[in-house]
């Protein structure tokens, strides 16, 4: 079976073979001394033009084998692009030191005074007790911070997890400010030194109605036109005395303390013209480091004495050598004058005294005398009710002596006031109030060299202007 099969395949083979031979029969007539068998007697090999040609097309193969296929590889190859590299800062992590310390930030409690709140009242509204108040009281010695408190004040208060007081701190004057910290009945008091700037401010105004709508449209606040009066109220009764036309011009300055605003200034200097009459205010730091406003010729801008010495809305009776008495129905001499305003209105001392009678005087009600030097004394009359000044006792000017009423014979509350020359009385709205003295020489000049010349100009340049800018304005409505 195994040999039938054989058998098979070589016929197979010889078939394949034969029909090969007679498809490329041309082919093997060509080449069929080409062969490399051993068959018969070798014959010596010659290169005919055959083999000359095959030896040469494989050797072109070769060469361009060798060439062809490493520029192929490399063709193939992909192309390496260069990249290029941006080299980024990177911050690395500092290595964190062996303790790191983390700021506390304080909580402080800040505390605005109220009107009527007193220190002890503030405390115990922090929970603090006066042993607390009176520690404080101890440590800051004597300081008027403490002791005279007012209302827009600010305290600030540091307190413990417990509520115990650590720490405060308070304004000690404008400049600088005390600041304690507690360490059980240890006291740490330290002070801070605060930047206070003045800004100066100038304003003008015309009177057309009242001093405080001309002071308003020049842009000057309520307590700085209560200021300006009060310079002037010696020499001017603004309730009487002002006329329509009257003007001012005043230099004034803000206070900012750290680039905020405190408060308002003081009046640096003035000019104030009343029915043609020229009043000037300068002021000034005297060697004993306090501030007072002078006139032109160095002379103090109070007075002597008040002209009228309480707030009043009204003259209800002129001085008069013979009226008709409102109660008596009876004419005699009116020797005062009398003020009328509200009960309760404080009555002032017109000038430094003494008290030299306070009771009861038939007519007048309850009265009050003060004798101001050897010769001239003041009386008020009709007051509801005194102060605590006691006979003998000094008093200031412009501190309060009593209050209007209507004791005695009086229709109505007002003050009946006297002025008395040698105990004769005198209108107190004409009598010649007596100068005060200039300032010594020496400060006179320096006065006169550092106030009065650089602050004069300035009021001058200022009235050029003002004058310059009304011509025209007025010109310009000619036209």
């Amino acid at each position: 079976m195994g040999e039938s099969k054989e058998i098979a395949r070589v016929a197979r083979k010889q078939a394949m073979r034969r029909k090969a031979q007679r498809r490329h029969s041309h082919f093997y007539e060509r080449c069929a001394h080409w062969s490399f068998g051993c068959h018969g007697e070798a014959e010596p090999i010659r290169w005919h033009r055959e083999r000359w040609m095959l030896a040469g097309t494989a050797l072109l193969i070769t060469a361009l084998s060798g060439f062809i296929i490493p520029v192929w590889a490399s063709a193939m190859r992909p192309d390496t692009v260069s990249t290029a590299h941006a080299m980024l800062p990177l911050a690395l992590p500092r290595a964190a030191p062996e303790t790191t310390h983390i700021p506390t930030v304080e909580d402080w409690h800040i505390v605005q005074v109220q009107p009527g709140q007193t220190l002890s009242d503030i405390f115990q509204g922090q929970g603090l007790s006066l042993t607390d108040l009176q520690h404080v009281v101890d440590q800051a010695g004597d300081t008027k911070a403490l002791h005279n408190i007012r209302p827009g004040q600010e305290f600030d208060f540091l307190l413990g997890s417990d509520g115990s007081l650590k720490g405060i701190r308070f304004d000690k004057d404008e400049a600088s400010r005390t600041v304690m910290r507690f360490d059980g009945d240890k006291a740490i008091v330290t002070a801070q030194t605060r930047e206070v700037e003045r800004r100066e401010h100038v304003a003008h105004g015309t009177i057309d109605s009242s001093l405080f709508a001309a002071g308003s449209k020049a842009g000057m606040s309520t307590q700085m036109v209560l200021k300006l009066a009060e310079l002037f109220k010696y020499d001017i009764d603004f309730v009487q005395d002002l006329r329509e036309g009257d003007s001012f011009t005043v230099i004034y300055d803000d206070v900012y303390r750290d680039g905020a605003y405190l408060h308002e200034g003081e009046i640096v200097a003035a000019e104030f013209v009343n029915q043609g009459d020229r009043y000037t205010a300068y002021r000034f730091k005297k060697d004993d480091g306090s501030y007072g406003w002078f006139s032109e010729d160095g002379r103090p801008i109070q007075k002597s004495f008040l002209r009228i010495p309480v707030d009043f809305t009204r003259i209800s009776s002129q001085f008069s050598a013979a009226r008709m008495h409102p109660i008596l129905g009876l004419m005699r001499a009116h020797q005062g004058v009398d003020y009328a305003a509200p009960t309760g209105t404080p009555i002032h001392a017109a000038g430094d005294g003494v008290v030299k009678f306070k009771g009861w005087m038939n007519g007048y009600g309850n009265f009050v005398i003060i004798q101001h030097n050897g010769s001239i004394s003041t009386a008020y009359g009709h007051m509801s009710k005194f102060a605590d000044e006691r006979v003998g006792q000094h008093v200031s000017q412009g501190s309060v002596i009593g209050y209007v009423g209507m004791t005695g014979l009086a229709t109505g509350p007002h003050l009946h006031y006297e002025f008395r020359v040698n105990n004769v009385q005198r209108d107190p709205q004409k009598v010649t109030l007596p100068k005060p003295e200039p300032l010594p020489g020496a400060q006179l000049a320096k006065f006169k060299a550092q106030v009065v010349q650089p602050q004069l100009a300035r009021l001058k340049t200022l009235d050029a202007n003002i004058k310059l800018a009304r011509a025209g304005g007025n010109k310009r409505n000619d036209d």
